[in-house]
């Protein structure tokens, strides 16, 4: 097992990939006590058998540098193969500010090909390479060294059964024609608004119950320094203060270090420092906020006028649609998508692209009364009326 510490021996291997036409990828990362992933382990494979074709990067070995790495990822003459690719990307996009051009990642071609929905690397190791995969390694320590024997093996596994694996469901797609539906749905994975959250937009991600503006304006100001201060010192949200104990800030409205005290969910080393002067200017700064300013929740769903018995058959019709492509349900439409299409809104992905295709036109045929669906055996046929 080939392991790389230097920047020069990246760029070999680098170099050497690209007279390939894919490379397969993956990492291992700690995320617990930081707000940035933490890159402990880079693998890669090329297409060969010889044992210096699938390596190990150790980008905590010295001053290696990963540049010749993202040279490669801006090489779109060779596909970089992922699976569950959105961690991954997330890890470089923050550190060399790039995305691999062009990007295939097996977990949505696994569905568009009929495996299921979030389908795992191990069930498509045992269905398309017919061989097991020792997961004892899978929550080990990646940052300690030296890596054991164990870990590289597991490691390395999660690369060389991956080119079995993206050509094999590189093939089903093009045979199916349907190489342009994976593309469709990765390119949400090369946006950097999928990644970064920006600290004055941190309250969407906290769950409330009111919609009075003087509450919202309190949590969007805490949220924003939540976000800010763990962003600037790399820590996780979770550690300033949790979403419970930020609503709590938000009722209680402390004013000062005694108010503070007496919270039951904030942390005690919330209660405190820089921290605490946080809370207590994000508190008064809310307060400050006029009411047209201040964030409002999309409750716009929760009026929506939906119309039951048009949801349950849209299910009807989604089930046998999918069934018969051979492409996981919620790929193709939500709970929640199908609940829109039925109160009458088409501003809906399943109702275009490959989606609209697949499910979208006959949902609104269905929504028109143009068509109906009827029992058949085991099967729904589908009506022209």
């Amino acid at each position: 097992m080939i392991t790389l510490t230097t920047t020069e021996e990246l760029a070999d291997y680098c170099t050497r990939a690209r007279q390939h036409p894919y490379v397969t990828i993956d990492t291992e990362f700690l995320r617990e006590r930081t707000y940035y992933s933490q890159l402990c382990l880079i693998q890669l494979a090329m297409p060969g058998d010889s044992d210096n074709d699938a390596v190990l990067v150790d980008p905590l070995a010295g001053e290696l540098s990963l540049e010749p790495l993202y040279d490669l990822f801006r090489d779109t003459s060779v596909v970089k193969v992922f699976h569950a690719a959105r961690q991954d990307l997330e890890i470089f996009y923050f550190d060399g500010k790039c995305f691999p051009t062009p990007l295939f990642d097996t977990q949505v071609a696994a569905m568009v090909c009929g495996f299921g929905e979030q389908v795992g690397y191990e069930t498509l190791v045992k269905r398309i390479v017919n061989e097991p995969l020792d997961k004892s390694s899978r929550f080990t320590d990646w940052s300690r060294r030296p890596l054991s024997d164990a870990q590289k093996t597991y490691a390395l596994a999660d690369v060389t059964h991956l080119r079995t694996i993206y050509e094999s469901l590189a093939a089903n797609l093009d045979k199916q024609g349907r190489r342009k539906w994976v593309e469709e749905e990765i390119q949400v994975l090369t946006r950097p608004e999928t990644y970064v959250i920006q600290p004055n937009e941190a309250w969407k991600r906290v769950k409330t119950r009111t919609n009075s503006a003087r509450f919202m304006a309190v949590v969007a100001k805490l949220a924003e320094f939540r976000e800010g201060y763990a962003q600037a010192r790399n820590v996780p949200r979770s550690r300033v203060y949790k979403d419970d104990a930020l609503v709590e800030l938000a009722s209680a409205k402390p004013a000062n270090i005694g108010d503070l005290g007496k919270l039951r969910l904030l942390l005690r080393e919330a209660r405190k420092g820089d921290i605490a002067e946080g809370i207590l200017k994000a508190v008064a700064a809310g307060l400050k906020m006029p009411a047209e300013d201040a964030p409002r929740p999309d409750r716009s769903r929760e009026k929506l006028m939906v119309n039951p018995a048009l949801a349950d058959l849209l299910r009807v019709l989604l089930k046998t649609k999918s069934e018969r492509a051979g492409v996981a349900q919620k790929l193709i439409a939500s709970a929640a998508d199908l609940d829109l299409i039925a109160a009458g809104e088409r501003d809906v992905a399943a109702l275009s692209g490959w989606r609209g295709e697949v499910f979208g036109r006959d949902a609104l045929r269905l929504c028109n009364g143009e068509i109906a669906l009827a029992a058949k055996g085991n099967d729904v046929a589908i009506i022209q009326l």
